[in-house]
């Protein structure tokens, strides 16, 4: 039997996430390992100044007290699995909203997949796009992120898992119902627009304080590219492979000859 590492950065009791658990149970032995509370936008980081404790929820279930996405991965290869007994896949989502383009730096959602990639394990992260609010998450559900993840790794575990190591798989769902989506698409990541919006309040003494703003889903046209904007809107499940080694290649030639 297959076995599936989960997690999220929404949370161990994240509608996502149970959806997720629900979609893989058919496919293999199903270990979930996520955070206490939500841990959007906290990037690839490790706790490393606190202790953290596992606490099992039900068999195979456990959330990590307080600890991000990335805590969880690491901390699960360390209790529940070994050097020589690593899980086949390790899931990570289905995170509530993109993660496309650049806000891939920022996700958790795409940090525990970098993390398991660095451990030798091929992974997925997958994000449930969604407008008006969250309306079309309240009215869908996740059909059609259930069943994009269940064919892509039914599909890897009847064949392999179809990236080198240290890169991982970033799945995009539009918000929208399975008989509408137009099928799977190879994609690269797109560029972001970037706004400054951040609300400022006072507490009842008077003290300042700011609340960081939702971030608007537009992007920036990118021609002879399909980026996984592009294919989202398109009504597309946006696949883009996603490696960690951030240098930029095509600028070592100038960046020396400027030196």
């Amino acid at each position: 039997m297959k076995h599936i590492l989960v997690t999220n950065d929404d949370g161990f009791d994240s509608k996502g996430l149970l959806a997720l658990v629900d979609a893989l149970k058919p496919l293999g032995h199903v270990t979930v390992v996520a955070p206490t509370t939500e841990k959007s936008a906290c990037g690839h980081s490790l706790t490393l100044t606190r202790p953290l404790s596992f606490v099992e929820i039900q068999p195979d279930f456990y959330k990590l007290d307080d600890g991000t996405p990335t805590d969880c991965v690491f901390l699960a290869l360390n209790k529940i699995y070994d050097k020589d007994n690593k899980p086949d896949i390790v899931i990570s989502g289905i995170n509530i909203g993109a993660n496309m383009g650049e806000d891939i730096t920022y996700s958790g959602t795409a940090s525990a997949a970098m993390e398991a990639v660095l451990q030798d394990i091929p992974a997925i992260a997958i994000s449930q796009v969604y407008n008006n609010g969250g309306e079309t998450i309240k009215t869908l559900g996740y059909d059609l992120a259930k069943e994009s993840i269940a064919t892509l790794v039914k599909k890897i575990f009847d064949g392999n898992f179809p990236l080198p190591e240290r890169k991982f798989l970033n799945v995009n769902i539009p918000p929208m119902a399975s008989d509408e989506c137009k099928g799977f698409k190879v994609t690269r990541a797109g560029n972001k627009k970037y706004g400054f919006h951040a609300e400022v309040h006072h507490n009842p003494r008077g003290k300042e304080y700011y609340w960081i703003g939702l971030p608007r889903l537009e992007w920036l046209e990118t021609k002879g590219h399909t980026t996984d904007f592009e294919a989202v809107s398109d009504g597309y499940v946006s696949v883009t492979p996603v490696h960690l080694d951030m240098t930029s290649h095509d600028d070592i030639k100038s960046l020396s000859e400027w030196f």
